[in-house]
């Protein structure tokens, strides 16, 4: 291919990805999207959206390796490892590589809160962005929560707000995002398959506040293994929450209501017994989104009406229905052991668990130990069941069996449970084994179950 200064090229197909290749498009580019998959191994959804692009003029190349020699801006999307060997040549070679989420930005002339952290992610996003959005209806909630940053930024107005939820392999490939609030919720082993230390992992959070000033805020949870390393390595001015005591400047709990003392006295938000969203990790979630909004300057009053009317996110800890007097949850979101403890300890009967995926290298020592007297029999899937049924054995929890199929052991769990326990999707995995994504595995789960005979 002949060099052009005005060529870029996208790796990785999916939403993200696509997303930017639009965006490239309109910015003046001749894109290419290349991909190791073929066409017919996407999603319809997908294949829809490549086929408008294709129409558009854009290139797609479906082969099991490439060169980039012949692009000037390399666009890699979140899934992507920068460790392939043709991006490191590129890399080498001097070549632009950024993320979508650092191309995207550099359009945006709206104030951003970017918002990260192993778990919690979705959840605070999502509360915060309906609290702002309630503050400024022209909010955009986009990242890692499913919408692509590069789908909205050319709508968004300078007068509007963007809430990302940004993952670590978004802010590995960032140079200039410059978030207004940052906030990094928890640090908790997580994705080592990719980043392959823990040290690694948590400069990968820490580049949220990289690029932030004085003028700017960090959000930080007191409580956190990382806290102190996070707080002396921030950028902008450091406001803590902590769900056991009194922050100097930030948001607690005293264990039955939430408060701020972020301007120049100590407020009450709400009462816990209040809030729509249950379980000790919610309340975390909760004093987070207050820090950040009033960091970002929105009314209490406005912060007080919306915390309270927040319901939560699909596919973290949803009731999905009664069957036989047996509730069944989706909390397919819980994609690691840090996210999928919570909804053992939340629930109050006895619990048939459904759990298993991708293998991401993490130990599941952790989930395994709490199960005895909560979790009546485990059912678990996917590439990693091998190593949860040692971890099981490890431990002395023998109420285990292993199924080849997702949709076998719903079944087993359902001719299982008795009346007045439930049945949980909690997997501590990815998806990415067998499914597309997490909210793909929970929309099944939720399908099955609920044409299960009640």
């Amino acid at each position: 291919m002949k060099h052009n200064e005005n060529t870029a090229i996208i790796i990785g197909c999916a939403r993200s990805g696509l997303a930017a290749a639009r965006l490239a498009t309109k910015d003046g580019y001749r894109v290419s999207v290349y991909d190791k998959k073929t066409y017919n191994q996407f999603h319809k959804d997908d294949q829809e959206r490549i086929d408008i692009l294709q129409g558009e003029g854009v290139q797609f190349i479906f082969e099991p390796s490439i060169s980039l020699d012949s692009y000037d801006l390399i666009i890699v999307s979140p899934g992507v490892p920068l460790d392939l060997p043709f991006i490191e040549e590129a890399i080498k070679k001097g070549k632009k590589v950024i993320g979508e989420l650092e191309y995207a930005a550099t359009f945006c002339k709206a104030p951003i809160v970017a918002i990260t952290g192993t778990n919690g992610k979705t959840t605070t996003t999502s509360l915060v962005g309906q609290i702002i959005k309630a503050y400024n209806p022209n909010t955009y909630v986009v990242g890692n929560i499913g919408r692509a940053f590069s789908e909205d930024v050319l709508h968004i107005p300078e007068s509007g707000v963007v809430v990302a939820e940004v993952s670590s392999f978004q802010l590995e490939t960032i140079e200039t995002f410059h978030p207004k609030v940052s906030a990094i919720l928890n640090i908790t082993p997580d994705h080592l398959n990719r980043h392959k230390t823990m040290e690694n992992y948590c400069k990968a959070k820490y580049q949220v506040f990289i690029n932030q000033s004085d003028a700017d805020y960090v959000i930080l949870n007191e409580q956190d293994e990382y806290f102190e390393e996070a707080k002396k390595l921030a950028s902008g001015q450091v406001i803590t929450f902590n769900n056991q005591k009194a922050t100097l400047r930030g948001a607690f709990s005293d264990g039955t209501s939430l408060y701020e003392n972020i301007g120049d006295r100590q407020e009450l938000v709400c009462a816990i017994k209040d809030l729509k969203i249950v379980g000790a990790h919610n309340i975390e979630n909760a004093l987070a989104a207050i820090a950040i909004c009033k960091a970002f300057g929105v009314p209490e009053e406005v912060i007080k009406e919306e915390i309270q009317k927040f319901a939560g996110v699909e596919h973290r800890l949803e009731f999905v229905c009664t069957k036989k007097g047996v509730d069944y949850f989706n909390d397919s979101k819980a994609t690691n052991v840090g996210a999928a403890i919570p909804g053992l300890i939340s629930m109050n009967k006895p619990i048939h668990l459904i759990g298993g995926g991708m293998d991401k290298k993490i130990s599941f020592t952790e989930w395994v130990k709490l199960f005895t007297g909560r979790v009546k029999k485990l059912y678990v899937i996917g590439e990693c069941k091998d190593q949860i049924l040692e971890e099981c054995k490890m431990q002395h929890f023998d109420a285990v069996e292993a199924f080849e199929t997702f949709e076998a052991a719903i079944k087993a769990a359902y001719q299982n449970a008795q009346s007045n326990e439930c049945v949980l999707l909690s997997p501590a995995c990815a998806s990415w084994d067998m499914f597309e994504s997490y909210e793909q595995r929970g929309q099944i789960f939720k399908e099955i179950v609920n044409h299960l005979e009640g």
